[in-house]
């Protein structure tokens, strides 16, 4: 199991839905990408368990294009569990399954 961890600011994707995001830097984004090439997930999405805070979930890193990186999603869940908001600064930690 590929592990990373990053430290990085959580930002709202303009638009209705609300969703909040954590940008991988490009150094994890190579290595996932490099890992995962020619894995036919859909949207070339990666499964990952993601750890933040004392919390934990299941989701998928998705690839974005116009920064040639992945984006992890937090969940509101998480963020009101973890008192977290648009512009700070987590530390989360990324387990590739």
């Amino acid at each position: 199991m590929d592990r990373y961890t990053v430290t990085a600011e959580v930002w709202l994707h303009p638009g209705e839905a609300g969703w909040h995001f954590v940008t991988l830097p490009s150094q994890v984004a190579d290595q996932v990408r490099a890992r995962n090439e020619g894995s036919g997930k859909p949207f070339g999405s990666v499964p990952a368990r993601i750890e933040l805070g004392g919390s934990a979930w299941s989701t998928s890193l998705f690839p974005d294009s116009k920064r040639d990186t992945y984006l992890v999603p937090i969940k509101a869940q998480v963020r009101g569990r973890e008192g977290i908001e648009d512009g700070d600064e987590v530390t989360l930690t990324i387990v590739l399954r």
